[in-house]
């Protein structure tokens, strides 16, 4: 019997899914959860302290009729994590698709870096999305499937040089690591877990370091690529809607690296 043609039209549509993105008013973020509204899913924006943006902007996804919304939510607090699920629970009943974006950066070199500060690190960058996952996780194992999105970085990978920041590195690294137990351990339940891993990336963050130290993104950040510059929000876009839709049905445990080719060199 011959296979059922597949409609390749509609591989990247994810019409009618419901897609929690953490941390996602601005930056990287933000790009990501319009990419996904934009190809049909509703967008439940999670944020701690930018509420006005993160409803601005499901404004916009709901104009043409949809049932996107803003939760206000400390991805480190497991009451607050506890919270957020219930909400897209009550709200939507399922989830479907889950971004997990919520980081921090606090640099500093290692002999003078403070544990409270190393802590923090860890708690967001790590521990938050341990607690989103495992929180949501359940919903998606009761579906019998889903699809999580952890962004790593090639910070997990190699050592950001010459600004220090081994917390931001260490907690990279170890997202990586969880990305890959969570696919082998929740496969069985149709659920697929992948890590996107940016480069530089041009955002409100980079800007500011760019005004400060332009030698640096110049000559450090940009010059590090193959491609010779760094990248935009947009195009890591189309690589978290194909992770999140059917095209990525046989792609799990991966660290999908966009970085204009840094770590190759």
């Amino acid at each position: 019997m011959a296979a059922p043609q597949r409609d390749y039209a509609r591989l990247f549509d994810l019409t009618g899914r419901k897609a929690v993105v953490t941390g996602g008013s601005r930056g990287i973020g933000k790009a990501l959860a319009e990419a996904l509204a934009a190809q049909g899913a509703d967008v439940a924006i999670v944020v701690r302290s930018t509420l006005g943006l993160a409803e601005e902007l499901v404004a916009g996804f709901n104009a043409g009729g949809g049932d996107s919304f803003a939760i206000q939510a400390d991805v480190s607090d497991p009451a607050d994590v506890a919270r957020l699920a219930a909400e897209v629970e009550s709200r939507w009943g399922r989830c479907d698709i889950l971004v997990n974006n919520a980081g921090i950066v606090l640099p500093g070199p290692a002999e003078d870096f403070p544990l409270d500060a190393w802590r923090q690190t860890m708690s967001v960058n790590l521990d938050g999305v341990f607690l989103v996952s495992q929180a949501l996780g359940r919903l998606m194992i009761r579906q019998k499937k889903g699809s999580i999105i952890n962004i790593g970085s090639m910070s997990g990978r190699i050592v950001n040089w010459p600004f220090r920041h081994a917390a931001y590195n260490v907690s990279k690294a170890g997202l990586h690591m969880l990305t890959k137990c969570l696919a082998t351990e929740w496969a069985e339940h149709g659920i697929r877990v992948n890590a996107l891993a940016p480069g530089y990336i041009m955002t409100e963050l980079t800007e500011e370091v760019l005004r400060e130290h332009p030698d640096v993104v110049e000559n450090h950040w940009a010059k590090g690529a193959v491609m010779n510059r760094i990248g935009s929000v947009d195009e890591l876009a189309g690589s978290v809607v194909y992770l999140a839709s059917d095209a990525a049905s046989f792609t799990t445990g991966e660290i999908h690296t966009v970085d204009g080719g840094l770590t190759l060199r």
